[in-house]
């Protein structure tokens, strides 16, 4: 019976995995949507999120199942709800790489960035995608070791988040109100993105070791 229990358990982790595949897989194409102005590209990373939400949704009531069923304490107990939280967390990136795709369908035929911002663009869709890569090895692995270096990712995402800004309200910019906004957007999506892979990473270190990292993105974080 427990074996049983345990294969289930194992089966949530799995099915985290997979679903920070479909999310890197999301960014990235997102990303090469929006610098192409690529609309096949960017009409399947919104389709493509019905899968990542209805895995969200199964997750979720396996889990509760499992909770119902089983009742289960100390690790087991934690393995299932750092599932519900991460789960949760996956989701949301996955919305934000359909977001990055829905400005890339608004301004298609027309590429979305201008010229002299498309070098920050392409760095943060790199940092968004090698972030996830690791978020799926460390909920594979239950490495905590590189679950805590994650921030150094997010920091990077940070700076380019801010030099996006300089970029904005520098005095020279002439690519109007409607590109200010895009991009504004777009810089909120990419930050965000990387805000939920740190928040997995730090279920994971929860998950291992029952304590919360002490920063302060390791408190829920707003949609």
């Amino acid at each position: 019976m427990r074996d049983a229990f345990h294969e289930e358990l194992d089966a949530l982790s799995d099915q985290l995995v997979e679903m920070t595949g479909l999310v890197h897989s999301a960014m990235t194409r997102a990303t090469t949507a929006l610098l192409d102005a690529d609309l096949g590209i960017a009409e399947s990373v919104i389709a493509a999120d019905e899968r990542l939400d209805a895995l969200h949704h199964d997750l979720e009531e396996r889990a509760y199942d499992l909770l119902a069923r089983q009742q289960p304490v100390a690790t087991d107990l934690r393995i299932i709800v750092a599932a519900l939280r991460m789960s949760a967390d996956l989701e949301r990136m996955g919305d934000l790489a359909r977001h990055v795709a829905q400005v890339a369908r608004m301004r298609y035929p027309s590429v979305a960035v201008p010229a002299d911002v498309r070098a920050t663009l392409v760095q943060m869709g790199q940092v968004a995608t090698r972030i996830v890569l690791k978020a799926g090895s460390i909920v594979a692995d239950k490495d905590v070791k590189i679950a805590l270096e994650l921030e150094r990712d997010d920091d990077e995402m940070d700076r380019l988040h801010r030099d996006l800004f300089t970029l904005l309200l520098a005095d020279d910019w002439d690519h109007g109100i409607e590109a200010a906004i895009d991009l504004t957007l777009l810089g909120r999506y990419y930050e965000r993105f990387a805000d939920h892979a740190v928040a997995v990473a730090q279920r994971v270190v929860f998950l291992v070791t029952g304590e919360h990292p002490g920063t302060a993105s390791a408190s829920p974080l707003p949609a």
